[in-house]
């Protein structure tokens, strides 16, 4: 298996791109190449690169048949300056691909899963090595590409596959014509570094919108370093969700083990399927 590293975002530091070469190397991982587009060590101010060139680099692994995967390198702002020209530039040959990331980088995994380009991954991404745990949870997405049922978020195993979005992310999503479905599908939605209040106005936005009525049903991730208000916020990121879920009549299923973490599971996009009964 053939996996290239792009970063539509922003500058992959060579530190983790050595240890992750170093990783890869293990008898496990016998059967994966990885190969580190030139394109992530660049950097024009926040972006590692500009725009046409990370589009380009995107587009061109994309559409080379001998790449099996696609690991988006880190995240970070960026990767929405860049969806619309990428996507329109597909091939079928992109229609093969498997594409691992997370935060940012769920623009590109929406947009692909919309157009019917591929397998999104909502999973650690090649920067997450230099989290305190983070050498294994790049192990963790060279085992999900050696066997997909490794290193999957636990609540797929009851509720069927689903879709991984961060909620800055989700609701910036929403107004585009790249939002991904979510008809019959269970949501799980993770956040970092946000105040509540901004988290609390993210979920308006995205439950208002109304694209996610006919969802399956939500779960809640993650919502990790809140800054702290200048007042007590009155309700946790638990109770935020629960509220829009029961103002919308959406599901909510309890939490998941994703996150911007080391200990963030891979969720494969996929249609989910749900047992009665199993609401929490």
């Amino acid at each position: 298996m053939k996996v290239a590293i792009v970063a539509p975002s922003r500058t992959l530091p060579e530190e983790a791109a050595n240890q992750v070469l170093t990783i890869s190397e293990e008898p496990e991982f016998s059967n994966i190449e990885l190969y580190l587009h030139p394109q992530c060590f660049l950097s024009t101010g926040h972006f590692a690169g500009p725009d046409v060139d990370r589009a380009n680099a995107l587009i061109a692994v994309a559409n080379d048949p001998s790449f099996d995967a696609v690991w988006f390198a880190r995240g970070g702002y960026g990767s929405c300056r860049i969806v619309s020209d990428v996507t329109s530039a597909l091939t079928p040959t992109a229609k093969t691909k498997t594409w691992i990331g997370y935060s940012d980088t769920g623009y590109l995994l929406s947009a692909f899963d919309r157009a019917g380009y591929g397998q999104s991954v909502h999973g650690p991404m090649v920067a997450d090595v230099l989290r305190e745990g983070g050498d294994e949870a790049i192990r963790r997405v060279l085992r999900f590409l050696n066997n997909e049922s490794a290193g999957t978020e636990p609540s797929l195993g009851q509720d069927g596959h689903a879709i991984a979005l961060n909620a800055s992310i989700l609701a910036s999503l929403v107004a585009t014509s790249h939002c991904i479905s979510f008809k019959d599908r269970i949501l799980m939605i993770e956040e970092v570094d946000e105040h509540l209040y901004a988290f609390d106005r993210a979920m308006f936005t995205a439950f208002e919108s109304g694209v996610l009525d006919g969802a399956a049903g939500i779960r809640l991730g993650r919502v990790s370093a809140i800054p702290e208000n200048d007042v007590p916020f009155v309700e946790t990121p638990e109770d935020i969700i629960r509220r829009r879920c029961t103002h919308r009549g959406i599901p909510y299923l309890g939490r998941a083990d994703i996150g911007h973490d080391a200990d963030n599971k891979a969720v494969p996009f996929r249609r989910a399927v749900i047992s009665k009964g199993h609401h929490s």
